[in-house]
């Protein structure tokens, strides 16, 4: 047993040392052995019957407890004292030890008393206790780290035993300061939208944590956070797109729409798009009054706001165009510093005598539940026409209005085209859907409505939007085939016609070729050259393209011009060449002069030719060839096309040549 005094005890070990003094000035016939100052700690829930101390006495010495304080806790059991009730330190005063006189006895000797003080010793033999099983605490959001939230302790009967704590919190927001410190401290920054409330548990025990001591006793209890919305935002202007920046939340709002006749005051709250003008608090936890205020814009005493509700109505009509701009204000009435503004623009519109109405006021539509999106809904199951709705609008002579809208009402499954017609959406089971149709005029918003009704089957072909049926195509091709065969035709005729006058072709070719030559080609006419010959064509020679050119010859020899200055200049490039013998075939039919129509390499002296020659005089023993072909008659139509081209080359070449010294015509 220990036996050293406690520090509880002090005082009695005091008195006890000063009874000491006094009883060793006699001779003892008893005693308690290593205990001079007879100072005795005996710990608390012991056993009855537990022995407290044994007394050494002398032979013959009765012992006998003369007095004890208090009365009813030992006993001696010859020298042992024995404690007769179990003794509790809850129930002990520290200040007062328990105190056993006890006497010894001997016939022939004095008796001695040893006055014991019996100090009961603590044990852990209770645990911790909290006050409460729940705690709620506030906590403000946004509370910065390490912010105190609160202080819960637990107390222990047994009054040496020292406490140590631990802290559960779900997601760490929480902890404490220390093990043997339960201060609530924030860990993390807490936002109201996010966490409202925090339960977490407070554990205690007597022992270290972590400690394998055997005895530990234990005890825990229930903490709420609950977490506090702080007056941090503006009012939220509805409706609104939220956005989170770090730990700040804005809502923003995109304004609102509406319209107003010209001239024209408008009884009521005005409507306006998407909804009337409301505002919340963005602290949601708060819901503090709202106030609604014009801050600027061109109102002019036309308009009047509501300071509660947000309805804006009008006083007097408005007498100019639009738009008009309004500026408003939502605040909270206990804080305007917390405000929040939105546009609302109003369309100043004429009034007219009729909204627009649908041509019919039901439609009925079929469309299979396989034919996908944006396929098209059908006027009925057993053709490929697509339904089409449309509306009318009397404010015009033909009741075309180019400004109206369609939409539906409600519902998401099917879609309406700008032009009327009806898309389906999104996937939608076979059965009978009803719809309501709006068709709205953008420029008043004035709408009318009209019902439809979409029987969805469970199967058959469908068309999609810009797509075409089977027995569409099957149509298309027929009517391209149709159109092929009459272009074939139509060529084939041509062909015909062309192969039946290939001469008078021919002849045109020829034509052509020998004005493009007279005319210098792209680049016109030589520099001191000039043409007169127009055409070469005898009056009854239609088969002839030179008799012209023949004819004019003629003439100008007839008149005189047969000089050295020449009448008429040629300039040919691309004439093609004929041989001589081919001219032979040449007949003239001109009956009053026998005149033969020649362009050669050949003078001939013979009466009725006509020539052309060069400005010098041409020896006709040279190769120097110019020759510009006679109609030849229909000998020549069979010609081919290759044979007539070398010709043309080869005159070209010759031609090219020649030029250098300038032509010039006269008679042989």
């Amino acid at each position: 047993m220990d036996l050293r005094p406690k520090g509880t005890t002090a005082v009695v070990v005091l008195l006890v040392l000063f009874t000491f003094c006094k009883f060793s000035e006699t001779q003892n016939l008893c005693w308690v052995e290593n205990n001079v100052a007879l100072l005795i700690f005996f710990p608390e829930n012991n056993e009855i019957g537990a022995t407290v101390t044994t007394v050494t006495a002398e032979a013959g010495v009765t012992a006998t407890i003369t007095r004890q304080d208090p009365e009813g806790l030992f006993s001696l059991n010859e020298y042992d004292l024995i404690a007769v009730t179990v003794l509790d330190f809850e129930t002990f005063d520290p200040n007062k030890p328990h105190e056993v006189n006890i006497e010894c006895t001997r016939a022939d000797s004095p008796s001695t008393t040893l006055n014991l003080k019996i100090v009961v010793e603590d044990t852990n033999d209770n645990p911790p206790v909290f006050a409460q099983s729940q705690y709620t605490l506030d906590v403000d959001e946004l509370s910065k780290v390490d912010t105190s939230v609160g202080l819960i302790t637990a107390t222990d009967p047994d009054k040496t035993a020292r406490l140590f704590y631990q802290l559960d919190s779900p997601e760490g927001e929480f902890d404490l300061e220390t093990n043997f410190n339960p201060n609530i401290l924030v860990t993390k920054v807490l936002d109201y939208d996010q966490t409202k409330k925090v339960t977490m548990t407070l554990y205690v025990q007597d022992t270290p944590i972590g400690s394998k001591a055997e005895a530990s006793h234990t005890a825990s209890t229930t903490i709420i956070a609950n977490i506090i919305d702080i007056d941090n935002r503006p009012p939220w202007i509805q409706p609104c797109t939220e956005a989170v920046l770090g730990t700040s939340k804005v809502c923003m709002s995109s304004g609102y729409e509406g319209t107003v006749n010209l001239n024209e005051q408008a009884t009521g709250p005005l409507s306006l798009k998407p909804g009337p003008v409301m505002a919340i608090d963005g602290d949601t936890g708060r819901n503090e009054p709202i106030g609604y205020a014009f801050l600027g814009g061109n109102v002019d005493d036309v308009f009047q706001i509501d300071n509660d509700t947000g309805s804006i109505t009008m006083l007097k009509p408005v007498g100019v165009a639009g738009p008009i701009v309004l500026s408003v204000m939502a605040y909270q009435k206990e804080n305007a510093d917390q405000f929040a503004t939105a546009t609302v623009i109003l369309k100043v519109v004429k009034t007219t005598k009729f909204p627009p109405t649908f041509v019919k006021p039901s439609y009925e539509g079929f469309i299979s539940k396989d034919a996908g999106l944006d396929s098209l809904v059908l006027e009925s199951k057993t053709s490929n026409r697509p339904l089409r709705v449309q509306a009318t609008d009397k404010d015009f002579s033909d009741g075309y209005n180019p400004n109206l809208r369609f939409e539906f009402v409600a519902g998401a499954d099917f879609s309406i085209t700008p032009e009327g017609f009806i898309l389906m959406a999104k996937t939608v089971s076979p059965g009978t859907v009803h719809l309501e149709m709006r068709v709205v005029d953008t420029d008043n918003e004035e709408s009318s409505t009209a019902s439809l009704v979409v029987e969805v089957t469970s199967g058959g072909q469908q068309v999609k939007a810009g797509e075409f049926s089977s027995g569409d195509m099957a149509a298309v091709g027929a009517s391209l085939a149709v159109v092929i065969v009459l272009c074939l035709v139509c060529i084939g005729l041509m062909v015909h016609r062309i192969k039946g006058h290939n001469t008078d072709w021919k002849k045109i070719s020829e034509a052509s070729a020998f004005r493009s030559t007279l005319g210098g080609g792209s680049g016109g006419p030589k520099v001191g050259v000039q043409y007169c010959n127009e055409g070469f064509q005898l009056d009854a020679d239609s088969g002839s393209v030179n008799s012209k050119l023949a004819a004019d010859l003629e003439n100008k020899l007839e008149s005189g011009l047969n000089k050295t200055t020449p009448s008429a200049l040629l300039q040919t490039t691309s004439s093609p060449p004929v041989d001589s013998s081919s001219l032979s075939g040449s007949e003239t039919i001109d009956g009053e002069k026998e005149v033969k129509p020649i362009l050669t390499k050949e003078r001939r002296n013979e009466e009725g030719y006509k020539a052309v020659w060069f400005k010098q005089d041409v020896d006709p023993s040279t190769k120097e060839e110019v020759v510009i072909i006679p109609d030849a008659g229909e000998a020549d139509a069979g010609h081919e096309e290759d044979d007539d081209t070398e010709e043309e080359d080869d005159l070209r070449t010759d031609m090219d040549s020649d030029d250098e010294d300038g032509l010039m015509t006269d008679d042989l």
